[in-house]
């Protein structure tokens, strides 16, 4: 995505540091786009970005807030997919720009999963970037409660891991099929 943005002759900066006011100050950037982003962006910095903080998530918000998205979807059987959406206090709270559905294979493993829905985030990214930079994009709120996990909510299941991240879809839908 950073090749993306820089090829419409926008400049990128990239950090995996917390965002401070120092660091904006310094660089003066017009819009902030998460993106694998670790760090919860707070109120005073989001402040400074109305309508210009952006995040990709791999999930189909409201499922899947927070941490892990593409193994919950598949252990607890929600919507697959991608989201574009603004930034705000929460986790994956807010206001959704564009979302993605994505069918998953039953001959996929989490790792193959997790690199289907990055490039479809990608290619949502690339279609809805233009309308997002000039303000032209669609804006709807999030309807329902869907889920949250916090990355901790992974040792409780890390057991069907079995193979890592390279533990296929259908083993885990069958181990969680059978205590539903």
């Amino acid at each position: 995505m950073i090749e993306y943005i820089r090829s419409t002759g926008d400049d990128v900066h990239t950090t995996t540091e917390p965002l401070d006011a120092e660091l904006l100050d310094s660089i003066q950037p017009a819009f902030v786009v998460s993106h694998g982003y670790r760090h919860i962006i707070r109120k005073q910095i989001l402040d400074r970005f109305p309508s210009r903080a952006i995040n990709l998530h791999i999930s189909y918000l409201p499922y899947n807030r927070g941490a892990d998205p593409n193994l919950w979807s598949i252990l607890e059987g929600t919507p697959k997919g991608v989201t574009i959406h603004y930034l705000d206090e929460g986790v994956d709270t807010g206001d959704i720009i564009a979302q993605r559905r994505v069918e998953l294979s039953s001959e996929d493993t989490l790792r193959t999963s997790y690199a289907k829905l990055q490039e479809a985030l990608c290619d949502l990214f690339r279609r809805e970037w233009a309308g997002i930079r000039t303000g032209r994009c669609d804006r709807r709120r999030q309807e329902g409660t869907g889920t949250f996990h916090k990355s901790k909510d992974l040792e409780a299941v890390r057991h069907l891991l079995t193979s890592g991240w390279d533990t296929p879809i259908a083993s885990l839908q069958s181990r969680t099929d059978h205590r539903q």
